[in-house]
């Protein structure tokens, strides 16, 4: 008797971990679908220090990855330091990973221009240099048009009072920045730098795109 129970315990819990197995690879063949058919685009933009930038960016829904690095110039894998001297040729900027089907080039466009000033030469405040110059470097021709055409629109709106001085040119390498630059706000917030620049911006795109910001 005591080994007919025994037989049917263990048939029994074969059966629940066969189901349970079989949920399981369900559902991540539903996970798998989902990333194969997430529309997915990457985005670089230059708008001053890039610990502002990716602050913001990191905010937005429909945003996956932001990344801080170097872009524009002509020294190879330039560092920090060296971007820095001003003679390098590059700009700080972010690269943005983010689904396309949830927020659109032409949104983070909007919200580019809008948290930071693009009618300044070669600065953003305080921060002077070409490293902190406003740019748009595009990944495909239509980047490009969008990029050209919302400069063209806003120009002619005149919300400045001085024209956009943003670039736009194609991407053609970028390097990460140093470890130390990633999530840079996230992890030093209480410094100067964070609560006197990066604060207010954060505050502004929370004030301008609240129905953009990802929820948690």
């Amino acid at each position: 008797m005591q080994l007919m129970v025994y037989i049917l315990l263990m048939v029994t819990r074969l059966i629940h971990y066969d189901i349970e197995m079989k949920i399981q690879e369900q559902q991540l063949f539903i996970n798998q679908e989902n990333m194969n058919t997430m529309k997915t685009d990457t985005a670089t933009f230059g708008g001053g220090c890039f610990w502002c930038t990716e602050a913001i960016f990191r905010r937005l829904e429909g945003v996956q990855n932001v990344k801080p690095g170097y872009a524009g110039g002509v020294t190879k894998n330039p560092t920090y330091k060296e971007v820095c001297t001003d003679a390098t040729g590059h700009a700080e900027v972010i690269q943005v990973v983010f689904q396309s089907d949830v927020i659109s080039y032409t949104e983070l466009l909007e919200i580019f221009f809008k948290t930071h000033d693009p009618t300044t030469l070669n600065r953003q405040g305080a921060d002077r240099g070409t490293q902190y110059r406003s740019i748009i470097f595009y990944h495909h021709d239509e980047q490009r048009k969008l990029a050209q055409d919302i400069i063209q629109e806003l120009n002619h709106a005149k919300i400045w009072d001085s024209p956009i001085v943003t670039e736009v040119e194609p991407l053609d390498v970028f390097y990460v920045a140093e470890d130390y630059h990633h999530d840079y706000f996230q992890n030093n917030g209480n410094q100067m730098y964070c609560q006197m620049v990066i604060v207010p911006k954060i505050e502004k795109l929370e004030q301008l795109f609240k129905s953009k910001l990802k929820k948690h």
